[in-house]
Formats: structure tokens, sequence, C-alpha cells
């Protein structure tokens, strides 16, 4: 199989677990969710892994994780403004809760997000190592020279 075929495949299969992945905490927590949720977790997820694949080899774990959580706060924020303010499909709204951003995004489920882009990240880094036979991840936990 070529390398394209091969980035594509794995690219396919990550996203897939990324979205699957989404849906099932979405029906755990809400027991409902929607297929536009299964195409946010995919490309998250594969950002997830993309921002860990690309940082700095001194860059710490934290930092990683909190560039995964903005982009997937504008992410879940962009998607909210299509399918809930655009298209009227009334996936989510958040407008009751306090602190809400257009009823699309609010602070008590970005901190949810939170450790969620951690595992994302812990995750998807494992897959490619486990099932593609990528480089091994390695994590700073804290910055170096720190005590």
């Amino acid at each position: 199989m070529d390398e394209g075929k091969k980035t594509f495949s794995k690219d396919l299969f990550l996203f897939a677990v990324g979205g699957t992945l989404y849906v099932l905490i979405e029906y755990w927590f809400r027991s409902r969710s929607h297929w536009t949720m299964f195409l946010l977790g995919g490309i998250c997820f594969l950002y997830a892994g993309f921002r860990s694949r690309c940082r700095a080899p001194e860059e710490v774990f934290w930092k990683t994780v909190i560039k995964v959580w903005f982009f997937v706060l504008a992410a879940e924020f962009q998607t909210g403004c299509i399918v809930n303010v655009i298209l009227d499909w009334n996936v989510w709204d958040y407008s009751k809760l306090p602190g809400n951003v257009l009823g699309q995004t609010c602070w008590q489920f970005a901190l949810l997000f939170l450790p969620l882009c951690a595992a994302a990240i812990l995750l998807n880094d494992s897959i490619q190592w486990l099932l593609f036979h990528e480089k091994k991840p390695h994590y700073h936990w804290k910055r170096k020279g720190a005590d």
C-alpha cells in the first residue's frame, strides 16, 4: 500500500474512533446525540493527534492540551452556530446556563472538555503507536529546570 493510502486509511480510522467516542459520551450523558457530533468528534480527535505529533519536543503536555482545548472549543462553537443557529436543527441549547455564548457554548461544558482533550491526545497517540507503528509518544509533564 502506498504512503498516501496508508495515511488516508489511518486518518479515516482515527476519525471514526473519535466520532464514535464523542457520540458514545453524548449518549452516556444526554441519552441522545446527532450525526453532526460524529463529524465534530472525528475532526477534533484527528486534530488532537496532529497537534500532539507536531508539538515542539520540549513542550509540556498541559500546553498541548490547552492548544487542543482551544481548537475543540472553537470547533464546538462554530458547529453550534451552523447546526443550531443557521440550520435551526436544535442539536443543543445552552442558553439557559449562566455564562453561555449565543447558547452554543458555556464555561461549564468548556471545563468538561479539558480532561477529554487530554484523554484524546493520549488515546490518539497510543493508537498511532500500537496499531500503526508510529513513533512511541513521549511527554514532558513539567518544564525543564522546574522543580
